[in-house]
């Protein structure tokens, strides 16, 4: 039977985020202040303008991370392996750094819209395309597992039925992206980081005083969990560097980065909010480490709701560990308060995700691929359809797929293989050319899927060495990663020696990217941003001088031109007629 006033109480902090994000989307600015600078409107909504100050990134960045399945898959994972089980926390705080590192700066600099962004510039339009499949599916993935997170917990607290309770909280999210854009997003995550964190912090204290509840730190050894042996320790290292170089090709990271007032200022926030996730993790943990110190045999807790009661919580309802400790070890009103908190970690992060996907399709696929002559108006409202699209698929998902925390993982997966690669070799290999990331791409993704993987259910078509049991143990996600950065280097360098020495015919240069470049291409500066228009440049020559006036029989430019792939720099056309 539902509980009414839980109802309530929920209702009103969905009308609370609802408000915020209204409110929020208020302050973009209108029409007619954007209208005179090209490129401006489409900023406006997908990166607030690049007016988004350290502080607000922080946050924002900080929410994002810590959604629903980071908290009931920490917990989860703790429950089930210990600390050392619980891997995704730490991976993700230091991808978070390491994207700082590594990217935020470099990305913030050219001005990129998004990371798809230097795909197209250097590789051409369709490269980009087939570089946001991953990017889609990561994204849908991660946003699928954390309203299924919600929906187990509201189910739970609320007994309330889970597709209701996952789909009203995917309609609220998307509805404020939908009107508002960024600064909704964005604004949002600092009220919901704000719930998050209290939220938690009154439950901890509550749980731990249960009679049931037994004291952690008598037997931490217990709740502190082991790797294994040489097989699983090789597993457990081949997950957390997917989790640590996986997290960081992410829409969902860069709009936050790309949105910085300055390039500095990106970078500040990737480090604070690296530290700001291993903070937020402390909470998850310690009521993993509860729940595995508790007889439930002394709580109303019935698994299969017959009267029977556990010692332990049953390995199929452990993805439900948050819920169940606000359920059973605390005070009514403090379980609100908790479910209060959880519901803040999905919406901060849902909001997020549909955004990053919806964005990346309207710049990237329509934009720039598909109607290049688009008008900003067009892109915009095509951004929207697709924040309501990436909504349904992920809403969709999380009612069907049922491991939070192996989703979880599988949404780093295919963004671990083919993207980071990828983003590395665009972002520091000159020499990187189509051949290459074509074949980078297609080994990557073969050396994965042979892997096979059990959540959907894909068998191994190779056993790798040490498989046991359906069980890969060898890192064969890093060995698919490294063979797929390999490639990229090898096939680019060889690709580029076979035809400038003469070895293969400039006609065998069919992407364009070696020798046969259309000679009616001259370089653009290199500082050129995507949301510029080519028709708004002032074209100069590579050494600095005004280039001469066009011929009047010049076909106008479009943003396919500053876009073709054919060398490392901006390309302006002047083909005649």
């Amino acid at each position: 039977m539902a509980d009414f006033l839980g109802i309530v109480a929920i209702v009103f902090f969905y009308v609370l985020i609802l408000v915020v994000g209204i409110w929020a989307g208020r302050k973009s600015k209108s029409t007619k202040e954007l209208e005179s600078e090209a490129g401006a409107q489409t900023e406006e909504v997908m990166l607030a303008g690049r007016n988004i100050g350290t502080l607000v990134g922080i946050f924002t960045m900080t929410a994002t991370w810590v959604g629903g399945a980071y908290i009931n898959g920490t917990a989860e994972a703790l429950y089930n392996g210990g600390v050392l089980g619980c891997q995704a926390p730490v991976g993700y705080a230091i991808s978070l750094v390491m994207g700082g590192l590594l990217f935020a700066k470099k990305m913030r600099e050219e001005g990129y819209i998004t990371m798809l962004d230097p795909f197209q510039h250097k590789y051409g339009q369709r490269i980009g395309g087939l570089m946001y499949l991953p990017a889609l599916l990561g994204e849908t993935f991660w946003t699928a597992a954390i309203l299924s997170a919600l929906g187990a917990t509201l189910s739970v607290i609320l007994g309330i039925d889970m597709n209701a309770s996952v789909t009203l909280s995917a309609c609220i999210a998307v509805f404020y992206t939908f009107t508002g854009g960024y600064y909704a997003v964005a604004y949002t995550d600092v009220v919901q980081l704000f719930c998050i964190f209290v939220g938690l912090w009154v439950c901890v204290p509550a749980a731990m005083v249960h009679d049931g509840a037994k004291d952690i730190s008598r037997n931490a050894g217990d709740w502190i969990g082991e790797i294994g042996g040489f097989k699983e320790t090789s597993l457990w290292i081949d997950c957390m560097l997917l989790l640590v170089f996986g997290g960081i090709p992410w829409q969902v990271y860069f709009q936050r980065v790309l949105s910085s007032k300055t390039a500095s200022g990106a970078q500040t926030l990737s480090f604070v909010a690296g530290v700001g996730c291993i903070l937020m993790a402390i909470p998850p943990a310690l009521i993993g480490a509860i729940a595995r110190n508790t007889d439930w045999r002394m709580t109303d807790y019935s698994p299969w709701n017959n009267g029977t009661k556990v010692e332990s919580i049953p390995p199929d309802k452990r993805n439900m560990v948050v819920p169940l400790v606000f359920q059973y070890l605390t005070p009514r009103w403090v379980a609100f308060i908790g479910l209060g908190a959880v519901s803040a970690a999905v919406m901060s992060s849902a909001d997020s995700s549909v955004l990053s996907a919806a964005s990346m399709f309207a710049h990237n696929i329509w934009k720039l691929t598909i109607r290049p002559h688009a008008s900003e108006k067009e892109v915009i409202i095509v951004m929207r359809v697709a924040i309501i699209c990436v909504g349904i698929m992920a809403t969709i998902m999380a009612l069907t797929i049922q491991s939070i925390y192996g989703l979880w993982y599988l949404c780093a997966d295919l963004v671990y293989v083919i993207l980071f690669p990828q983003l590395l070799c665009v972002v520091y290999m000159p020499r990187s050319n189509t051949y290459g990331s074509l074949a980078g791409y297609s080994v990557g993704l073969v050396l994965r899927l042979i892997g096979g993987e059990p959540l959907v259910s894909l068998p191994a078509f190779f056993h790798y060495p040490m498989y046991t049991d359906g069980t890969q143990y060898f890192p064969f996600r890093t060995t698919a990663m490294l063979s797929s950065m390999a490639t990229i280097y090898i096939v680019s360098v060889q690709s580029e020696k076979l035809f400038k020495s003469g070895r293969l015919s400039p006609e065998w240069d069919v992407m364009g990217c070696v020798v046969n470049i259309p000679i009616d291409h001259v370089p653009l500066p290199s500082d050129v941003s995507f949301a510029v228009s080519s028709e708004t440049l002032n074209i100069k020559t590579p050494n600095g001088t005004p280039a001469p006036a066009p011929h009047p029989n010049l076909q106008p430019s479009d943003e396919n031109t500053m876009l073709h792939p054919y060398s490392d720099q901006h390309y302006y056309s002047t083909s005649s007629n």
